[in-house]
Protein backbone atom coordinates (compact mmCIF):
# COMPACT_ATOMS: atom_id res chain seq x y z
CA UNK A 1 0.00 0.00 0.00
CA UNK A 2 1.19 3.50 -0.86
CA UNK A 3 -0.31 6.45 0.97
CA UNK A 4 0.23 10.17 1.33
CA UNK A 5 -1.18 12.46 3.98
CA UNK A 6 -1.46 16.25 3.73
CA UNK A 7 1.30 16.60 1.14
CA UNK A 8 2.42 20.11 0.30
CA UNK A 9 5.28 21.19 -1.94
CA UNK A 10 6.28 24.63 -3.18
CA UNK A 11 8.92 25.64 -5.70
CA UNK A 12 9.55 29.31 -5.07
CA UNK A 13 6.26 31.11 -5.56
CA UNK A 14 4.60 28.09 -7.18
CA UNK A 15 2.57 25.66 -5.08
CA UNK A 16 2.85 22.34 -6.92
CA UNK A 17 1.02 20.17 -4.35
CA UNK A 18 -1.39 21.68 -1.85
CA UNK A 19 -2.65 19.48 1.00
CA UNK A 20 -3.01 16.33 -1.11
CA UNK A 21 -3.90 13.01 0.55
CA UNK A 22 -4.37 9.67 -1.18
CA UNK A 23 -4.14 5.89 -0.78
CA UNK A 24 -3.32 3.20 -3.34
CA UNK A 25 -4.32 -0.29 -2.24
CA UNK A 26 -2.67 -3.70 -2.68
CA UNK A 27 -3.97 -5.82 -5.56
CA UNK A 28 -5.29 -2.80 -7.42
CA UNK A 29 -4.26 -0.35 -10.12
CA UNK A 30 -4.82 3.24 -9.03
CA UNK A 31 -4.38 5.97 -11.64
CA UNK A 32 -3.46 9.55 -10.83
CA UNK A 33 -5.28 11.63 -13.42
CA UNK A 34 -4.50 15.29 -13.99
CA UNK A 35 -3.39 17.79 -16.60
CA UNK A 36 0.10 19.20 -17.06
CA UNK A 37 1.10 21.16 -13.99
CA UNK A 38 -1.53 19.50 -11.81
CA UNK A 39 1.01 18.08 -9.33
CA UNK A 40 1.12 14.47 -10.53
CA UNK A 41 4.83 14.16 -11.18
CA UNK A 42 5.73 16.12 -8.03
CA UNK A 43 3.60 13.71 -6.02
CA UNK A 44 5.23 10.67 -7.62
CA UNK A 45 8.68 12.08 -6.95
CA UNK A 46 7.80 12.58 -3.29
CA UNK A 47 6.68 8.95 -3.12
CA UNK A 48 10.01 7.84 -4.56
CA UNK A 49 11.99 9.97 -2.13
CA UNK A 50 13.44 12.11 -4.92
CA UNK A 51 12.12 15.29 -3.29
CA UNK A 52 10.92 15.96 0.24
CA UNK A 53 7.45 17.34 0.96
CA UNK A 54 7.36 20.67 2.77
CA UNK A 55 4.53 19.26 4.87
CA UNK A 56 2.89 15.85 5.21
CA UNK A 57 4.33 12.40 4.73
CA UNK A 58 4.40 9.40 2.38
CA UNK A 59 4.34 5.78 3.55
CA UNK A 60 5.02 2.54 1.67
CA UNK A 61 3.59 -0.52 3.40
CA UNK A 62 3.45 1.60 6.56
CA UNK A 63 7.11 2.69 6.42
CA UNK A 64 7.58 6.46 6.30
CA UNK A 65 9.72 7.43 3.29
CA UNK A 66 11.43 10.27 5.18
CA UNK A 67 12.03 8.46 8.48
CA UNK A 68 12.62 4.89 7.26
CA UNK A 69 13.89 5.55 3.76
CA UNK A 70 15.74 2.28 3.09
CA UNK A 71 12.92 0.11 4.46
CA UNK A 72 10.26 2.04 2.53
CA UNK A 73 12.04 2.24 -0.81
CA UNK A 74 13.13 -1.41 -0.71
CA UNK A 75 9.42 -2.20 -1.13
CA UNK A 76 9.07 0.07 -4.16
CA UNK A 77 9.77 -0.12 -7.88
CA UNK A 78 9.59 3.20 -9.69
CA UNK A 79 9.52 4.04 -13.39
CA UNK A 80 10.45 7.71 -13.79
CA UNK A 81 9.49 10.01 -16.63
CA UNK A 82 13.23 10.00 -17.52
CA UNK A 83 14.51 6.44 -18.02
CA UNK A 84 18.11 7.12 -16.93
CA UNK A 85 19.67 4.38 -19.07
CA UNK A 86 23.42 4.25 -19.60
CA UNK A 87 24.16 4.33 -23.36
CA UNK A 88 27.01 1.79 -23.22
CA UNK A 89 25.25 -0.81 -21.10
CA UNK A 90 23.19 -3.54 -22.73
CA UNK A 91 19.60 -4.32 -21.84
CA UNK A 92 20.54 -7.32 -19.70
CA UNK A 93 23.34 -5.39 -17.99
CA UNK A 94 20.87 -2.69 -16.94
CA UNK A 95 18.51 -5.25 -15.44
CA UNK A 96 21.31 -7.17 -13.70
CA UNK A 97 22.80 -3.97 -12.28
CA UNK A 98 19.42 -2.95 -10.84
CA UNK A 99 19.01 -6.35 -9.24
CA UNK A 100 22.42 -6.07 -7.63
CA UNK A 101 21.55 -2.64 -6.24
CA UNK A 102 18.59 -4.27 -4.48
CA UNK A 103 20.84 -6.92 -2.93
CA UNK A 104 20.22 -9.82 -5.29
CA UNK A 105 23.11 -12.15 -6.12
CA UNK A 106 23.95 -15.60 -7.46
CA UNK A 107 21.13 -17.80 -8.74
CA UNK A 108 18.49 -15.54 -7.25
CA UNK A 109 19.83 -12.62 -9.29
CA UNK A 110 20.11 -14.65 -12.49
CA UNK A 111 16.57 -15.97 -12.13
CA UNK A 112 15.14 -12.53 -11.39
CA UNK A 113 16.91 -11.03 -14.41
CA UNK A 114 15.58 -13.72 -16.75
CA UNK A 115 12.05 -13.35 -15.36
CA UNK A 116 12.09 -9.59 -15.94
CA UNK A 117 13.54 -9.96 -19.44
CA UNK A 118 10.89 -12.53 -20.37
CA UNK A 119 8.03 -10.55 -18.81
CA UNK A 120 8.77 -7.54 -21.03
CA UNK A 121 9.57 -9.51 -24.18
CA UNK A 122 13.18 -8.29 -24.32
CA UNK A 123 14.96 -11.57 -25.05
CA UNK A 124 15.73 -10.71 -28.67
CA UNK A 125 17.43 -7.41 -27.78
CA UNK A 126 18.97 -8.43 -24.45
CA UNK A 127 22.53 -7.81 -25.69
CA UNK A 128 21.91 -4.52 -27.49
CA UNK A 129 23.31 -1.28 -26.10
CA UNK A 130 20.82 1.26 -24.77
CA UNK A 131 22.17 3.86 -27.21
CA UNK A 132 20.66 1.91 -30.11
CA UNK A 133 17.22 1.24 -28.64
CA UNK A 134 13.96 2.77 -29.78
CA UNK A 135 11.83 4.75 -27.33
CA UNK A 136 9.58 1.76 -26.68
CA UNK A 137 12.53 -0.56 -26.15
CA UNK A 138 14.09 1.88 -23.69
CA UNK A 139 10.77 2.12 -21.82
CA UNK A 140 10.53 -1.66 -21.52
CA UNK A 141 14.17 -1.92 -20.42
CA UNK A 142 13.55 0.67 -17.73
CA UNK A 143 10.45 -1.21 -16.61
CA UNK A 144 12.32 -4.54 -16.48
CA UNK A 145 14.87 -2.80 -14.26
CA UNK A 146 11.99 -1.52 -12.10
CA UNK A 147 10.44 -4.94 -11.44
CA UNK A 148 13.55 -7.15 -11.24
CA UNK A 149 13.60 -7.25 -7.41
CA UNK A 150 9.93 -8.22 -7.18
CA UNK A 151 8.63 -5.08 -5.45
CA UNK A 152 5.20 -5.22 -3.83
CA UNK A 153 4.54 -1.62 -4.83
CA UNK A 154 5.00 0.02 -8.23
CA UNK A 155 4.91 3.68 -9.24
CA UNK A 156 4.75 4.28 -12.99
CA UNK A 157 4.85 7.75 -14.52
CA UNK A 158 2.95 7.55 -17.83
CA UNK A 159 4.16 4.01 -18.65
CA UNK A 160 2.45 3.76 -22.06
CA UNK A 161 3.93 7.03 -23.35
CA UNK A 162 5.55 6.47 -26.74
CA UNK A 163 4.83 2.74 -26.89
CA UNK A 164 3.54 1.03 -30.02
CA UNK A 165 0.42 -1.10 -29.90
CA UNK A 166 2.37 -4.33 -29.37
CA UNK A 167 4.37 -2.91 -26.47
CA UNK A 168 1.22 -1.49 -24.89
CA UNK A 169 -0.33 -4.96 -24.96
CA UNK A 170 2.74 -6.49 -23.28
CA UNK A 171 2.66 -3.80 -20.59
CA UNK A 172 -1.08 -4.14 -20.06
CA UNK A 173 -0.87 -7.89 -19.54
CA UNK A 174 2.10 -7.51 -17.20
CA UNK A 175 0.25 -4.99 -15.03
CA UNK A 176 -2.78 -7.26 -14.88
CA UNK A 177 -0.61 -10.19 -13.76
CA UNK A 178 1.07 -8.10 -11.09
CA UNK A 179 -2.30 -6.85 -9.84
CA UNK A 180 -3.59 -10.42 -9.62
CA UNK A 181 -0.49 -11.24 -7.54
CA UNK A 182 -1.47 -8.56 -5.04
CA UNK A 183 0.95 -5.84 -6.10
CA UNK A 184 -0.03 -2.22 -5.38
CA UNK A 185 0.26 -0.24 -8.63
CA UNK A 186 0.04 3.55 -8.76
CA UNK A 187 0.43 5.15 -12.16
CA UNK A 188 -0.19 8.40 -13.95
CA UNK A 189 -1.55 8.48 -17.47
CA UNK A 190 -3.20 10.68 -20.09
CA UNK A 191 -4.31 7.72 -22.22
CA UNK A 192 -8.01 7.51 -21.38
CA UNK A 193 -8.56 4.14 -23.09
CA UNK A 194 -5.76 2.58 -21.01
CA UNK A 195 -7.05 4.28 -17.87
CA UNK A 196 -10.52 2.85 -18.41
CA UNK A 197 -9.27 -0.68 -19.09
CA UNK A 198 -6.67 -0.95 -16.35
CA UNK A 199 -7.76 1.25 -13.46
CA UNK A 200 -9.60 -0.03 -10.42
CA UNK A 201 -9.64 3.47 -8.91
CA UNK A 202 -8.94 6.97 -10.15
CA UNK A 203 -7.60 9.93 -8.22
CA UNK A 204 -8.26 13.22 -10.03
CA UNK A 205 -5.84 16.00 -9.09
CA UNK A 206 -5.89 19.63 -10.19
CA UNK A 207 -3.72 22.52 -9.00
CA UNK A 208 -2.13 20.15 -6.49
CA UNK A 209 -5.43 19.32 -4.80
CA UNK A 210 -7.71 16.30 -4.74
CA UNK A 211 -10.72 16.90 -6.98
CA UNK A 212 -12.40 13.48 -6.98
CA UNK A 213 -11.67 9.81 -6.41
CA UNK A 214 -13.49 6.56 -7.08
CA UNK A 215 -13.92 3.88 -9.69
CA UNK A 216 -13.92 4.98 -13.35
CA UNK A 217 -17.70 4.58 -13.34
CA UNK A 218 -18.06 6.73 -10.24
CA UNK A 219 -15.86 9.46 -11.71
CA UNK A 220 -17.90 9.47 -14.92
CA UNK A 221 -21.11 9.73 -12.90
CA UNK A 222 -19.72 12.63 -10.86
CA UNK A 223 -18.83 14.37 -14.12
CA UNK A 224 -22.39 14.09 -15.35
CA UNK A 225 -22.16 10.92 -17.43
CA UNK A 226 -20.80 10.41 -20.91
CA UNK A 227 -17.19 9.27 -21.10
CA UNK A 228 -14.15 9.62 -18.86
CA UNK A 229 -12.56 12.40 -20.89
CA UNK A 230 -15.68 14.56 -20.66
CA UNK A 231 -16.03 13.85 -16.94
CA UNK A 232 -12.37 14.71 -16.32
CA UNK A 233 -12.65 18.00 -18.18
CA UNK A 234 -15.77 18.94 -16.27
CA UNK A 235 -14.38 18.01 -12.85
CA UNK A 236 -11.20 20.00 -13.46
CA UNK A 237 -13.06 23.06 -14.77
CA UNK A 238 -12.13 22.82 -18.44
CA UNK A 239 -15.69 22.17 -19.59
CA UNK A 240 -19.01 23.58 -18.52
Amino acid sequence: MISGEGLRKRFGAVTAVDGFSFASQDGAITTLLGGNGSGKTTTLRMIGGLIKPDHGHVAIDGADVARSRVKALSRLGMLHDEFGLYPRLTVVEHVRFAGQLYGLSGRRLSGAVENAIDALGLADIRNRFAAGLSHGQRMKTALARTIVHGPRNLVLDEPTRGLDVFSVRVLRELLKRLRADGVCILMSSHAMAEVMELSDRLIVIDAGRLVAEGTPGEIIARGGGGDLEAAFLKLTGFAA
